[in-house]
């Protein structure tokens, strides 16, 4: 029986981190599809299932930035967990900011998961893979 892929909402601004995470994830063993988005307002939009976004399924797991243009991250994820339709879907914060303050916040609005984006490039991509290997292997979703 084939594996239904994955499929993560990358939630990212900086395109280089973008093609990190994004390569990471497809050339991890298990079958997903990850879609972009590179401010909140579109987050919200594609999460809505609005404009360009309407033929999207709602993905599995959310990956979060935080620093967003437009619409920031933490605003995001209160959005998302106080929408009855999107609250179980997994946020993951993947952040530059390892403040108390913004993982103090990002808990308090239920993020799933708060990472900080490593320095350099092997540790941000084994990072990724080890990502990809828990939400896709080991962590059962609210409904598979």
């Amino acid at each position: 029986m084939d594996a239904k892929p994955l499929r993560f909402l990358l939630v990212e601004d900086d395109d280089s981190h973008a093609m990190i995470t994004t390569r990471t994830l497809l050339n991890h063993s298990l079958p997903k599809q990850v879609d972009r988005v590179s401010d909140g307002i579109e987050a919200m939009a594609y999460l809505r299932r609005e404009g360009e976004w309407a033929d999207r399924p709602i993905p599995d797991i959310i990956l979060l930035d935080l620093n967003l243009p437009r619409l920031g991250g933490h605003e995001v994820l209160a959005q998302v967990k106080s929408d009855p339709q999107l609250r179980r879907i997994p946020v993951v914060v993947l952040t530059t900011s390892d403040a108390e303050f913004d993982r103090l916040k990002a808990y308090e609005h239920y993020a799933n998961s708060y990472l900080v984006k490593p320095i350099g490039y092997d540790r941000f991509r084994k990072m990724a893979d080890e990502l990809s290997e828990y939400w896709g292997t080991w962590n059962r979703l609210a409904y598979a």
